[in-house]
């Protein structure tokens, strides 16, 4: 599919005739030097025998590769959830006991090896190397929902938050609103599960730091496990993409930036492609008419839409997380908690009986001895 719509679409990818009537570089020629650089990382020199390219020819097709990407496919594989693919996270993160819950967010830091001088204070952190920083959202099927990239890499996650334009949508009024309940509570914003270094918003969900008491273990344990899907969605696109997981080559940021552009459309490609052999949460219950949803999101827009303030209000607000946050808490399921209490009590019995048989071993042994020093 790739690259028949490049060769199709793209001139640079069209195989031409040279001055002496011979045909040129195929798309499939091109298509290839570019990928196997995104795949495994390697510089243009490389191929120059397998492909009978040269490293200037190389390094030409993976631009013109990526603005390619970018342009064809861009729109539809970086897009921003429709109500369909938000109705879907939504019920996949209500089964997974996050009504409302609409993926993790988190950043990654890629070195640039070939940073310029003059730039290297700005995007080195302390004694470390130069980097360039990922702020992207994730969903439970690895798929990459929001990727925001070429900050330097002194600035923590906070700071990249500040400038993301991860909220720009729901600001403008522009993003389809969202309607769910927790605990007898309506809420009209979903939230993202992050770590502890991004503010008290409500629409941010952290973890317990000392959990008391089964409930908030259980919490803290979900959250923290349904947290890592964005890390899993790092590792993968590492992964898969060799050249993002290995220091960035380039000096060019632009074009740098390009590269994980490309790599991120080519990661939710792949995740499309393999999302059905995935083992996902059962939503089967919310498909049919009779179900008991809690999570919507509605169609039909209001016609008077808050103001920019107001939005911005309702995002920051902390006082809507800690109510959140209880009513999460307070509906853990009491199943899940007597399932725990009842493995720390088969673990508390298994200790035990081990710790006899140990006491009883060395006693045996303690006899044995002394019986054969008698004799």
């Amino acid at each position: 599919m790739i690259v028949d719509r490049l060769s199709n679409e793209v001139p640079y990818f069209r195989q031409r005739r040279n001055a002496h009537g011979r045909y040129g570089l195929s798309a499939l020629q091109k298509c290839t030097a570019a990928i196997r650089m995104l795949a495994y990382g390697q510089s243009g020199d490389t191929y120059d025998e397998y492909l009978r390219l040269g490293e200037s020819t190389a390094l030409l097709c993976l631009e013109k590769f990526n603005e390619a990407i970018i342009q064809l496919f861009g729109d539809e594989y970086l897009r921003k959830p429709t109500p369909a693919d938000l109705q879907r996270l939504l019920d996949i993160g209500e089964v997974r006991g996050f009504p409302g819950m609409i993926g993790s967010i988190d950043c990654m830091h890629w070195e640039w090896k070939n940073c310029p001088r003059s730039w290297r204070g700005q995007y080195t952190r302390g004694h470390g190397k130069p980097t360039i920083v990922l702020e992207a959202v994730a969903s439970h099927d690895l798929w990459i929902w929001h990727a925001f990239f070429g900050l330097p890499g002194t600035l923590n996650d906070i700071n990249v938050l500040d400038r993301s334009q991860i909220f720009s949508y729901i600001i403008q009024g522009r993003a389809p609103k969202v309607n769910f309940t927790v605990n007898g509570h309506n809420y009209r914003m979903a939230y993202y599960l992050t770590d502890g270094i991004y503010p008290k918003w409500s629409t941010f969900i952290q973890s317990i730091p000392l959990p008391q008491g089964l409930k908030a273990e259980l919490f803290a344990e979900k959250q923290e496990s349904a947290r890592k899907d964005v890390e899993h969605a790092f590792g993968v696109l590492q992964s898969r993409f060799a050249i993002v997981k290995n220091p960035a080559l380039l000096w060019d940021k632009e074009k740098i930036g390009k590269i994980m552009r490309t790599c991120v459309i080519l990661h939710n490609m792949i995740v499309e492609n393999e999302r059905i052999t995935y083992t996902m949460s059962d939503t089967s219950e919310f498909e049919s008419g009779e179900s008991s949803r809690s999570s919507q999101v509605e169609i039909l827009q209001p016609t008077d839409s808050p103001s920019n303030f107001v939005n911005r209000h309702g995002i920051q607000e902390s006082a809507t997380l800690l109510r959140l946050r209880q009513g999460i808490l307070a509906g853990s399921s009491a199943s899940d908690s007597t399932k725990r209490q009842f493995h720390k009590d088969c673990l508390s019995v298994l200790l035990g009986l081990m710790m006899m048989y140990i006491a009883t071993l060395s006693l045996s042994t303690m006899t044995t001895k002394k019986l054969a020093k008698a004799i």
